[in-house]
C-alpha cells in the first residue's frame, strides 16, 4: 500500500498535469475558432472559383482549359502532397493522416504507377515519410506552421508547372478532413486533374450562358492557376482546422482523465490518513490500558 507521503506527491503530480490539459484545452479553442472562422471564409470563395471555372469550361471547349481536365489514360507518374501537424498531443490525428497515405500509395501501385513524388507538409508527416524510406521533396515540411497563402501558392505552382509539362499525370492531397468537433477523419482526393462541376446545372435543367472578357486563353491563364493555389490553401486550413479540434478533444479528455484520477487520490489518500490515525489511537489507547 501506498504511503501518505506518495499519494499526496501522486496528488500535486496529476494537479500539475490537469493545469497543463486545461491551458492547452483552452489554447486550441481558440486556435479553433480563428482556424474555422478563416477555414469557411475560404472555402465559400474556393466554391465560387470552381464555379467560375466550370462557367469558362463550358463556353470555352479550347485546349486552354480542356487540358487542366484531361484525364490521362495511363496515370503512371503522380505527385502526392500528404499533410499532417507540426506536433502531437492530438490523439490519432497523426496516425490517421499517416495510414491514409500508405493506403492511398498502396492503391497508386495497385493502379500501375511507376513514379511517385511524395510532398510532405507537417513535421509529424515528414518524420513519417523519412522513417520509410520513401523518396520525397522536404522543402515544405514547413508549410503547415507558416500558413501564408503566399508560401501556399508556391508549393501550387509547382504542382501546376508539374502537370502542365507532363512531369505528373495526377497529383493527389491527402489529409484529415474536419467533419465536426466529433469527427475528423482522413480524406485523398484529385487536385488534378480538374473534375467538372456539373450537380447544380443538372439540379436546375438549365445551362446558363456566359460571355468571356478579355478572351477564354488569357482568362484561364490567370483563373486556372489561382483557382488551384486557392484549393490547396483550402486543404491545408481544412487540415489545420481538424487538427484544432483533435488537439482540443484530446484535452478535454485527458482533462477528465485527471480530474477523475485526482478525485481517486483523494478519495485513498484520506481513507489512507484516517487508518493511520485510527492505528495511532489505538496504540495510545493500549498503551495507556498497559500503564
Amino acid at each position: 500500500m501506498a504511503s501518505l507521503k506518495e499519494i499526496k506527491g501522486r496528488i500535486a503530480s496529476v494537479g500539475n498535469t490537469l493545469k497543463i490539459t486545461s491551458a492547452m484545452k483552452m489554447v486550441s479553442s481558440a486556435k479553433l475558432h480563428r482556424a474555422q472562422s478563416a477555414a469557411a471564409a475560404l472555402a465559400a470563395y474556393d466554391r465560387a472559383l470552381k464555379r467560375l471555372g466550370e462557367a469558362v469550361r463550358t463556353v470555352e471547349a479550347g485546349e486552354s482549359i480542356a487540358r487542366w481536365y484531361r484525364v490521362a489514360e495511363r496515370a503512371e507518374r503522380v505527385a502526392v502532397v500528404a499533410m499532417a501537424s507540426d506536433s502531437s498531443l492530438c490523439g490519432s490525428f497523426n496516425n490517421n493522416a499517416i495510414k491514409a497515405l500508405h493506403s492511398t500509395l498502396g492503391q497508386l501501385h495497385e493502379a500501375g504507377c511507376t513514379a511517385i513524388t511524395l510532398y510532405p507538409i507537417g513535421e509529424k508527416m515528414a518524420q513519417a515519410v523519412a522513417k520509410s524510406g520513401l523518396e520525397a521533396d522536404f522543402g515544405f515540411r514547413a508549410l503547415m506552421g507558416e500558413g501564408s497563402f503566399a508560401q501556399t501558392a508556391t508549393l501550387a505552382d509547382r504542382l501546376i508547372e508539374g502537370f502542365a509539362t507532363g512531369l505528373f499525370d495526377r497529383i493527389v492531397l491527402v489529409y484529415n478532413h474536419f467533419y465536426s468537433m466529433g469527427r475528423q477523419a482522413p480524406v485523398s482526393e484529385e487536385f488534378l486533374p480538374l473534375s467538372p462541376q456539373q450537380k447544380e446545372q443538372e439540379q436546375s435543367g438549365q445551362t446558363a450562358e456566359y460571355l468571356l472578357e478579355p478572351k477564354a486563353e488569357e482568362l484561364t491563364g490567370e483563373l486556372i492557376p489561382y483557382l488551384l493555389r486557392t484549393r490547396l490553401h483550402t486543404a491545408i486550413l481544412d487540415s489545420l482546422l481538424a487538427e484544432h479540434a483533435a488537439r482540443m478533444v484530446a484535452m478535454q479528455t485527458a482533462t477528465d482523465n485527471a480530474s477523475a484520477l485526482l478525485e481517486e487520490l483523494r478519495l485513498s489518500y484520506n481513507k489512507r490518513r484516517q487508518q493511520a490515525i485510527t492505528e495511532e489511537l489505538a496504540d495510545i489507547t493500549q498503551a495507556a490500558e498497559g500503564q
